[in-house]
């Protein structure tokens, strides 16, 4: 007798728009489920899974998410977490304000605010800056001459390793098109899992595209962690972080990040919907 296929819930999260967001399949009861089911099931839907499992330390942690791109298992998922932590309580899988949640990268919260909204946590991040751009400027289609005057190119992390490349006019940022190959050749040789482009806006935002290493897809739509990243490598400023990604892939979004109100390191934020 086979047994059942997973439950699979379509979200979109942190959309900003009409047909925004980062697409995210969750599987709320990912038991008997192996890591190469979990892939599959990434691959079969091209994007970021998240898969909730029991914890392996109950006195720890409330519940284990696992993370599948179409490629491999992912250490941490900004968007897949904060979309199945709101979907687990939106089905009364979550009670109370904080989920503690196990993750391959650590430790996160999830907090419940009263009107429904959900924020994650990431710990402090550390930031140094890139020696040699070469790789990264030519894979990205831009020389020096592109970049924001003073402002380095780094590597930032609060889980996974993001480049951080500053660009000075907003336009050039989205009129990039980058080939994946040169992406990933540049990001193996600076230890990176994505380039994150960004530009300032006149509306206070900061817009941001992602290109990630080895995901199986070109373009990320939203990237909590790379938001987090940026977040860090912008100084932690008191007032937060409003990050505008997706809008070059006509599916605008918006991540939302400050500093955590009760300790170290910062909060992700943003609108969660069900698209099927």
């Amino acid at each position: 007798m086979q047994p059942n296929p997973p439950s699979v819930v379509l979200l979109s999260v942190f959309p900003a728009g009409p047909g925004g967001g980062n697409p995210c399949p969750v599987v709320l009861d990912a038991r008997g489920m192996d890591a190469d089911a979990m892939r599959a099931l990434a691959a079969e839907h091209g994007h970021e899974s998240g898969f909730v499992l029991p914890p392996e330390d109950a006195s720890a942690a409330d519940m284990r998410f696992r993370f599948f791109v179409p490629e491999h298992e992912m250490e941490m998922c900004g968007h897949a977490t904060l979309g199945a932590a709101w979907l687990l309580r939106a089905r009364g899988g979550a009670e109370g304000p904080v989920l503690r949640i196990e993750t391959l990268s650590g430790p996160v919260r999830a907090i419940f605010g009263p009107d429904g909204a959900v924020e994650v946590t990431q710990p402090p991040g550390r930031v140094e800056e890139v020696g040699e751009i070469g790789l990264v400027l030519s894979a990205l289609g831009l020389t020096a001459a592109d970049l924001r005057p003073g402002a380095a190119v780094l590597n930032a992390a609060t889980s996974r390793v993001k480049t951080l490349v500053p660009i000075a006019e907003l336009a050039r940022l989205h009129a990039l098109s980058p080939d994946p190959s040169r992406v990933r050749a540049a990001c193996e040789a600076i230890g990176s899992t994505g380039l994150y482009p960004w530009a300032g806006g006149v509306d206070g935002a900061v817009h941001a595209r992602q290109f990630p290493r080895s995901s199986g897809y070109p373009e990320d739509a939203a990237t909590g962690i790379a938001a987090a990243a940026l977040f860090y490598g912008l100084g932690a400023p008191e007032r937060g972080l409003l990050v505008r990604q997706g809008e070059a892939m006509g599916r605008p979004s918006e991540i939302r990040v400050r500093p955590d109100p009760d300790g170290p390191g910062c909060r992700l934020g943003g609108r969660v919907e069900v698209l099927s």
